[in-house]
Formats: structure tokens, C-alpha cells, sequence
């Protein structure tokens, strides 16, 4: 599956790369997830609770920050199992500042789903990762706002 979104955020560019590079803030705006543990300063361990669709199940893994080039771009690789099968994504965002001080970010990507994730299909999971995008761009802006 692949991803690909824009979402405009009313903050300084700056402040949404630093906020995007603070593991507290990424467990507290990441939609489902119950712990993050740093491993070292790009990887992390990730548990995670999130219901897709009729399914729903814990999720445990790594969540990795690479390919950095502060405050422009840079990328999540995320690797999830559960018993209700695994997921694998790795997802490119790009900031850009914006003339009245907003952050334009627009992510792409790609996801392998496998176990009974993988037979749901698009109908079911792509609903549930746009809604997630979503809480998760509104949770970042709410950090952002209130600082």
C-alpha cells in the first residue's frame, strides 16, 4: 500500500522539525502508541495498540528516524508484529516553511502488511491510516500551539 498526503500546520518549521524529533511527543501525537523506549538516538522500541477495521491487537517493534536533514525532510522506517500479523513501512516526510509562518508537510510512502492485516485490503485499511494521519498531524499541531 502506499501513502501520500499534504497537511499544513499553523507553526514555524523549526518548531515542527524539533517537536518531530522528540521521542515524549512522538509517543504522546502517534495514534495507539503505548510505550517508546529509545535504543539510541535514531532507534527506538515501539509498543502499540490499534484497532483496524473488525481487528484489533498490540503491536510491538521498532520505530527508527533516518535519512535527517534538518529542518527539510527526513524519514520513519517502522516495524510492527502482532498476532494479528506484522507491518513494515518506511515513510518519507518533507517540510517546508510557508510565507505566514505555517509548515506545508507532505509524506509518501510505502506499507507490507502480512497475516490477516494483509487480507482486509484497501477498503478496510486505507480508511483507518488516513484517520490516523490525521489524528496524528492534529495532535502535532496541538503540541505545537501549545508552546
Amino acid at each position: 500500500m502506499t501513502l501520500d498526503g499534504n497537511y499544513t500546520l499553523n507553526a514555524p518549521r523549526e518548531t515542527i522539525w524539533d517537536l518531530l524529533m522528540d521521542p515524549e511527543v512522538l509517543a504522546r501525537i502517534t495514534p495507539g502508541i503505548t510505550s517508546l523506549e529509545k535504543i539510541d538516538d535514531d532507534n527506538y522500541k515501539a509498543v502499540a495498540q490499534i484497532k483496524v477495521g473488525p481487528v484489533g491487537g498490540a503491536f510491538s517493534g521498532s520505530l527508527g528516524l533516518t535519512d535527517r536533514k534538518k529542518p527539510e525532510s527526513f524519514s520513519i522506517s517502522i516495524q510492527q508484529n502482532s498476532k494479528i500479523g506484522n507491518a513494515n513501512a518506511v515513510v518519507h516526510l518533507t517540510l517546508a516553511a510557508t510565507d505566514v509562518g505555517q509548515t506545508a508537510v507532505h509524506y509518501t510512502g510505502d506499507v507490507k502488511l502480512s497475516g490477516m492485516l494483509s487480507t482486509m485490503g484497501g477498503r478496510v485499511i486505507t480508511p483507518v491510516v488516513k484517520m490516523l494521519s490525521e489524528q496524528f498531524f492534529e495532535a502535532l499541531e496541538k503540541e505545537a500551539v501549545g508552546l
